[in-house]
Parts: C-alpha cells; sequence; structure tokens
C-alpha cells in the first residue's frame, strides 16, 4: 500500500479502498494492515530525517521505492507500536526486503534499522 501512495501519488483513502477491496482479510488482520499502512504515511515527516541520519552516501530520493517504504514501514513500528519486539520488527523487514527488493537490500535495509535502533537504545539507556 506504501508503493501505490508514493509512486502512484494516490491519496491514503483511495489506496485503501482499491488495495483492501480486492483482499479477503480477516477484519483483524485488514485492521492492522491499515493501521500500520495510515500510521506510517501520518508519519513519514518524521520517520525520513530518522532514515536519512542512517544511511550515509544515500539519498531518500534515490533509494529504491521498495527499500525507502520498507523503512519506513518499519520504522514507524518501532517508534510507534512497542507490542512487537524490535527484532521481530526487524527481521519482518528484512523477509520483505529478501521477497520483493533487490540482492543488496537485505543489508542496507538492515544497517539503517538496525543502526536507528542502537541509537535509540543508548539514548534511553540509563546512565
Amino acid at each position: 500500500m506504501l508503493f501505490q501512495w508514493e509512486v502512484g501519488s494516490h491519496s491514503p483513502e483511495h489506496v485503501v479502498q482499491t488495495f483492501l477491496a480486492e483482499k479477503s482479510l480477516e477484519p483483524s488482520v485488514e485492521e492492522f494492515a491499515r493501521s500500520l499502512f495510515e500510521g506510517t504515511v501520518g508519519a513519514v515527516a518524521t520517520l525520513d530525517p530518522l532514515i536519512r541520519s542512517q544511511s550515509e552516501h544515500w539519498r531518500l530520493e534515490r533509494m529504491p521505492a521498495v527499500d525507502r517504504n520498507l523503512l519506513r514501514l518499519a520504522l514507524y513500528e518501532l517508534t510507534h507500536l512497542s507490542e512487537t519486539p524490535p527484532a521481530v520488527v526487524i527481521n519482518e523487514a528484512l523477509e520483505l526486503a529478501r521477497r520483493y527488493s533487490g540482492a543488496d537490500s537485505v543489508e542496507f535495509v538492515n544497517g539503517v534499522l538496525d543502526g536507528i535502533r542502537k541509537k535509540a537504545q543508548s539514548t534511553t539507556a540509563p546512565g
């Protein structure tokens, strides 16, 4: 949905209606997907600077759209939904990168997410 929203320049409402209408998902799965999508879209202005801060030598605009949106989605989940452990969120993002992106994407996505996770842990660690 994030890819359709960004690359197709569609409104979030249009994406939800067209993407989810084609699926026959359980209500809880559909609600979770909608929540992740709408939350990520709403937080892009705060997520993109985090990605930029951890992706040296890669301008956000030059990243493959799949990678950029995987990073946004995982970061939204890491920063806004505490139910899922960070290692699980990162692993799920890596699985999506393996499936939908290029060969170098897994390492890149892992490096960016792990760097942000470590930075967040160091700023919240007691000391």
